[in-house]
């Protein structure tokens, strides 16, 4: 037998092309008679919409139209950005798209934008979102319409929204969504704790940062098939949401998912529905690129969030219950939001014998709110990890064995009051336990100190389906829907190989269109290996039945007495009574063959989450002079499942490690009292360079998935999620102060170190 393909560490099969710049992307591509459309965006946070003045834009060379939300063929009016694309009546924030600019080149567009004049009725802007729940206060849209949501509130991650809330609580008309979970005495339970902790933990709006800002193309086809060619993560979702947004048939609709330039769950169905509209009004294919900072302004960052948290522990270190109000700042986004995410991920990878957890859903005047690497998680890690390490210091414990005496197990029941299915909480904080940084922690310089965090997320589920067809050379194709942001092509093409018997080099993987693939699901949630991968090892055991059954005829050998091994197959224990997997597909795809052609189809549809938890520790150094924090190592240990392509498991991990630096340390979307954003750019917003992040070791953990492929599971989105608290728990390792807010900047640092007299 040969070596199996499943573990070995092989380089992205788009690697090639990505690297010397062949790969084409969404803005790449060549359509005879293309417009470009740019956007008139909306200079109040909150306003009524009087009157859009466009003849002087009209009037310029080369603008071909300047649209408005009546002139767009839409089904019928809403409030969400697929069925209101353009503001109709009221605007509510500022960078939301109010006209597009259509012209025969981008510069004439963009030269044609400033000569739009929108005229506003201005309202007041709602910005402080615990102010904006108290009753009576002024609603952040006056104008009721239908909120809608349409596919994209459980694109991430299948999470219950909790019990239903018997209690009436007295709440303006800007909290749209309520979550209770609750089981057990919470309250009484606190009050009888040996130690109980608690804080209120603050985190900002913070911005995806993918290279590719957003962009999409659409046209008709002489047959009256509307064609977007975009950079998306779910072809069929953004299918979807355009036929809802213009009342088309489906099969009305091709949607081409191109070579994605960064996503991290902000590119789904935003900017198609402006390009489709376009071209539906004017009958010529529109492209709508945007710029950087219009995407900064006009996209659908991840929200704010404000968690009031409180634990509490015997003294022997059980952990008792967990009491949660969490206020998630949804922004203009009536349609869904995370309150049902976070406020289930903020009990974490823990066993607790009673919760008390509510979530709320503001609407506020600021951005679309959106989705980004883990959402709700960070954010509920930051408050839950941080306490958790106050908890340790106050009952004297290692605050890791804390941890690991309450790791959640297998059938543990969690707080969504469902058992936890297997997971390695308990594998992943005992290799960070042995990890030569978390045993020298004791020695560190002054100011210097190594913090831990752990968090988890727990997958999603979303049927799909995949083709695997042999070639006439014996080399096999792998078509799926699935939109590869992180890889996952590779990692189809090792199952493929495995499964089937070939080497991972004979195997061609293709993205399919919504009017060629088979279905698959948005990418995002931490769930397309888990899903998608699932369905190419089934259409490769199909393919691979065929092709045993030719080869048992061509042999005379049973089918149960063969083996397929490197495009081989032949008699177990008698090698070389074979046939090539060539010669067999030569036989059948030909004039007069005699066998079917050698492909299989496969679906699945899993019904078992499989989490992912991961546990980080952080060494840091504060300078108490300024505040500044500099990382002098970072560690993540990974439950993975299994390493389909250990060197892409170590990329993801590194990949989540870095943006939870930048949760930490750097990254915050700021508005003044008015509702205007103030870091609208790159010289505004940071990120973490590279000179800032420091090696990252990464410790792969594998708990096999029951149900996943080869074992493996999604791992996207758990490596972001306890980067920051892990950071906050060294920087009090150091100098001795609780930091509560996301970003620690070094004037946060200062100051609390200014304050607390540390």
């Amino acid at each position: 037998m040969s070596e199996s393909v499943i573990g070995v560490s092989r380089p992205r099969v788009d690697a090639p092309d990505k690297v010397t710049g062949a790969t084409h992307f969404a803005a790449d591509g060549h359509v005879h008679g293309l417009l470009h459309a740019r956007l008139v965006l909306s200079t109040e946070a909150h306003a009524l919409l009087q009157r859009v003045e466009r003849d002087a834009a009209l009037a310029m060379p080369g603008v071909v139209a300047v649209l408005t939300a009546d002139d767009l063929p839409l089904a019928s009016a809403g409030s969400d950005r697929t069925t209101e694309p353009l503001a109709r009546t009221e605007v509510v924030f500022a960078g939301q798209p109010v006209a597009l600019v259509v012209a025969e080149s981008e510069a004439a567009a963009e030269d044609a934008v400033e000569a739009v004049v929108v005229e506003y009725e201005p309202l007041p802007a709602v910005v402080d979102v615990e102010d904006a729940m108290l009753p009576g206060r002024a609603l952040a849209r006056v104008l009721e319409e239908d909120a809608g949501g349409g596919d994209l509130e459980s694109i991430h991650a299948g999470v219950d929204k909790g019990q239903e809330d018997g209690e009436e609580e007295q709440l303006s008309g800007n909290v749209l969504d309520t979550v209770h979970r609750n089981a057990g005495d919470a309250t009484a339970l606190l009050e009888t704790s040996d130690v109980v902790v608690s804080g209120t933990f603050r985190t900002p709006w913070v911005y995806q940062a993918y290279i590719e800002p957003q962009v999409a193309t659409a046209w008709l086809e002489p047959n009256e098939t509307l064609v977007v060619s975009t950079s998306t993560q779910g072809s069929f979702v953004t299918q979807r949401e355009l036929a809802r947004a213009f009342g088309l048939p489906l099969e009305r609709i091709r949607v081409i998912a191109e070579p994605l330039g960064g996503a991290f769950g902000g590119k789904l169905a935003l900017m198609e529905p402006l390009a489709a509209g376009a071209a539906l009004a004017l009958r010529r294919p529109v492209r709508v690129v945007l710029t950087r900072a219009e995407d900064f302004q006009a996209t659908n960052p991840a929200s704010a969030q404000v968690t009031h948290l409180k634990i509490g522990a015997r003294k022997d270190g059980t952990l008792t219950a967990i009491a949660a109000r969490m206020i998630v700042d949804r922004g203009s986004n009536a349609g869904w939001g995370v309150e049902g995410i976070t406020s289930l991920l903020v009990a974490g990878p823990y066993r607790w014998e009673a919760h008390e957890i509510r979530g709320y859903g503001v609407q506020t005047n600021r951005f679309t709110f959106g989705a980004y690497r883990g959402p709700g998680a960070p954010t509920a890690a930051f408050a839950l990890e941080t306490l958790m390490d106050e908890l340790a210091v106050e009952l004297e414990l290692d605050p890791l064995e804390l941890r690991l005496q309450n790791a959640v197990v297998e059938d543990d029941v969690g707080v969504s009051g469902n058992p936890f299915p297997r997971m390695g909480a308990v594998e992943v904080l005992e290799r960070i336990r042995t990890h030569p940084l978390w045993q020298s922690r004791d020695s560190l310089p002054d100011n210097e100190g190594v913090g831990l965090a752990a968090g988890y997320w727990p997958g999603g589920n979303e049927p799909a389906a995949a083709v695997c067809r042999v070639n006439q050379d014996g080399t096999m194709t792998v078509v799926t829907s699935a939109v590869d942001m992180s890889g996952v092509n590779t990692g189809f093409a090792a199952i493929a190989a495995e499964t089937f018997g070939l080497s991972p080099d004979q195997v061609r993987v293709v993205a399919a269109d919504t009017a060629t693939g088979p279905y698959s699901g948005a990418s995002g949630g931490s769930k397309v290996t888990y899903t998608v991968g699932k369905a190419v090892l089934k259409a490769a055991e199909a393919a691979r039945e065929k092709l045993l059954a030719a080869a048992s005829d061509e042999l005379e050998i049973a089918p149960a007495d063969l083996e397929v091994v490197d495009g081989v197959v032949r008699a177990v224990g008698a090698p070389d009574h074979s046939i090539t997997v060539a010669e067999i597909s030569g036989k059948a795809l030909r004039f007069g063959g005699r066998y079917e052609p050698i492909e299989g189809h496969g679906g699945s549809a899993q019904t078992r989450g499989a989490p992912s938890v991961a546990a980080h520790l952080a060494h840091a150094r504060v300078d108490r002079e300024t505040g500044e924090i500099t990382l002098l190592a970072h560690v993540i240990a990974q439950d993975v499942g299994r390493a389909l392509n250990p060197a892409l498991v170590e990329g993801q991990m590194r990949g989540g490690a870095a943006q939870g630096i930048g949760w930490a340390l750097y990254e915050e979307l700021v508005h003044d009292e008015n509702g205007q954003l103030l870091t609208g750019s790159f010289l505004d917003y940071a990120i973490p360079l590279a000179e800032r992040v420091p090696d990252i070791d990464t410790l792969i953990v594998e708990v096999p998935a029951p149900d996943g492929p080869f074992g493996a599971k999604g791992i996207g989105e758990a490596p972001v999620i306890a980067a920051a608290p892990a950071i906050a728990n060294a920087v009090a390792a150091a100098v001795g102060i609780r930091l509560r807010e996301l970003p620690m900047t070094a004037p946060r640092v200062w100051a609390t170190l200014e304050e607390s007299g540390a």
